[in-house]
């Protein structure tokens, strides 16, 4: 996930969170990268001020309860909230990584398999959220997060209590997003149902799998054309054949028609198991498969925004069983040169640390042809005497001549830290 600097107008801190960075934007607010007093980092959810009204805060409001109802290992935490500040905002989980239509985008679409285990985790995600008296009614690639530990559902923005008499939309207004949106919802139909989020999680695995829609067209107008036209049947081109079946079946036009999310969970298993594998290990699969795309000495994108890497500790507590040979620099990765005879020995590379160990001061390696760099000097010529021993840089407001704040560490550390993540990946249980 992209972090980018703060912009001179935006706050610092909201209710007990200090805010770090920029991870995203829409049209309706800003959502910032924060740290709460015990140093537990957040996605804090801004509303813009140009959209500040008694109507926005009330739909916000109602997303926070939303949120501190529902609960479970696929949803991001609900942290904290305040609807009634002059910047309402709202924090939630951070979790480090892209999501779905960003990977997809990326890296192509994923093995059927993995579909398979993406559709079984999030079906069985959604039918807690439906337990609950709950449907989200916005799924879609953009509302799921590939983190190191898993998939994780965010954006309860739209949701809503199936038994509600309460409405925040006029009686035919319709909301959400259409190339993700079931028939009856696009129509205007109320009340909805679970199939609506049966059928958007249809719609996110078709994208999964091949990198498009169901349904598109040139306008959101042509959009919403298409989904409530019973003649029009969605396209399922470059589905796999063994996916085929289950996704004709929960992108059906009639809501009756399509599968409950028990019943998707079980095909997918099926899917699976059929493959010679448990659904278990399709988890850790798909897990270590996104994480894997993000090892690491990738070449970002040429018009890609310079990024803000989250701090890493310093050193940390052994969590979980990995040996330093799992953190070793992998066998296609190049041998280093022989030092030259009567030079001292390299320092040890970021491949050699074990959890426990810290990485050494001093600044991060600079790129081959470059002048050396004085280590107290900032992007802004300004200079920073360094930090005393075991104190952790500020982080408020920018000093007079310092310029917008950066976040910086060790380059070692965040290598450490990235293998880290990826074995405990491939480890992890669920």
């Amino acid at each position: 996930m992209q972090i980018t600097p703060l912009n001179p107008e935006d706050p610092v801190a909201l209710g007990d969170f200090e805010l770090l960075g920029r991870i995203g934007h829409g049209g309706m607010g800003q959502v910032f990268l924060g740290e709460s007093l015990g140093g537990e980092p957040a996605a804090v959810k801004v509303i813009k001020p140009s959209v500040v009204d008694s109507e926005s805060r009330q739909r916000f409001a109602q997303e926070i309860e939303v949120l501190k109802t529902i609960w479970g290992a696929r949803i991001a935490a609900f942290l904290g909230a305040d609807a009634e500040a002059e910047q309402p905002w709202l924090a939630t989980e951070y979790v480090d990584g892209p999501d779905l239509a960003k990977h997809v985008g990326t890296h192509g679409p994923l093995p059927s398999v993995l579909a398979a285990a993406l559709g079984a985790v999030l079906a069985e995600a959604l039918s807690g959220v439906h337990a609950q008296g709950l449907l989200h009614r916005d799924l879609k690639p953009a509302n799921v997060l590939l983190g190191p530990n898993g998939p994780k559902i965010i954006d309860f923005g739209l949701a809503a209590f199936t038994e509600s008499t309460i409405s925040l939309t006029a009686p035919h207004q319709v909301v959400g997003t259409p190339i993700c949106m079931a028939p009856e919802q696009a129509a205007g139909v109320k009340p909805l149902t679970a199939a609506v989020d049966v059928y958007a999680l249809g719609a996110l695995l078709l994208f999964a799998v091949t990198g498009h829609y169901p349904h598109q067209a040139a306008t959101p107008y042509m959009v919403f054309h298409l989904v409530t036209d019973p003649g029009t049947a969605p396209d399922l081109s470059g589905v796999p054949d063994d996916l085929l079946p289950l996704l004709t079946a929960m992108l059906a036009h009639d809501a009756a028609g399509r599968p409950s999310l028990t019943e998707v969970v079980q095909r997918c298993r099926a899917l699976i198991e059929a493959q010679g594998m448990k659904i278990a290990q399709a988890r850790r699969r798909l897990t270590a498969h996104t994480a894997e795309r993000r090892r690491p000495g990738q070449a970002a994108p040429a018009d890609s925004v310079p990024t803000v890497a989250w701090p890493a500790a310093a050193s940390d507590t052994r969590v979980t069983e990995i040996t330093p040979a799992e953190l070793e620099t992998p066998a296609d990765a190049p041998a280093p040169s022989p030092a030259p005879a009567g030079t001292a020995p390299a320092p040890a590379t970021a491949a050699a640390l074990t959890p426990d160990d810290s990485p050494g001061p001093g600044p991060a390696p600079r790129p081959a042809g470059l002048p050396p760099a004085d280590p107290r000097e900032h992007p802004d010529a300004s200079r920073r005497e360094p930090p005393a021993p075991g104190r952790r840089p500020p982080t408020g407001s920018p000093r007079p001549g310092e310029g917008t704040r950066t976040l910086r560490h060790s380059v070692q550390a965040r290598r450490t830290a990235e293998r880290l993540r990826s074995v405990y990946a491939a480890k992890a249980p669920f």
